[in-house]
């Protein structure tokens, strides 16, 4: 079985989009909504780990041997960036995140419906909304954006 390599992949994920809100919150203290809207999603990210370490412990001895790394976050945010081109592409990166994290919410909730894990498939939709939620803010955040610095001179 390798359910417990998806429930890995996501905590792992949720693990970087944390750390990603972080940095970029910090990139972009001036920006207030920026900053403080991404201190909050940083720390649901870290509540969906939480939530989920019961159900990797549960399923750590169905683990296949698949070792998924580290990949979105190894490309993303190597380095601070500032300015708004800036802010507009770490918000973007933020966003692909969010959909790498989506999808493996979904591929969970089909495992955890053949296993009948009723508590799982209860979590996974909640926390699929919650990172829906997120992925909906930075796109229109980016909307919002992207007008001013991609056609409003320095």
């Amino acid at each position: 079985m390798h359910i417990q390599d998806y429930l890995r992949l996501i905590v792992n994920s949720e693990q970087q989009m944390s750390e990603a809100f972080n940095k970029v919150s910090r990139h972009h203290k001036y920006e207030p909504d920026i900053h403080f809207t991404c201190l909050m999603l940083a720390g649901w990210s870290d509540r969906h780990v939480e939530l989920l370490k019961p159900f990797s412990d549960k399923y750590e001895e169905k683990a296949g041997d698949t070792k998924e790394p580290e990949r979105l976050s190894q490309t993303l945010f190597r380095e601070p960036r500032r300015g708004p081109l800036a802010l507009l592409r770490d918000l973007h990166d933020l966003w692909l995140l969010t959909k790498e994290i989506e999808i493996s919410y979904k591929i969970i909730l089909q495992a955890a419906k053949a296993l009948r894990d009723t508590n799982l498939v209860k979590l996974g939709e909640e926390l699929s909304n919650e990172t829906k939620r997120q992925s909906d803010w930075l796109q229109t955040r980016i909307k919002q954006a992207a007008p001013q610095i991609l056609v409003v001179a320095d």
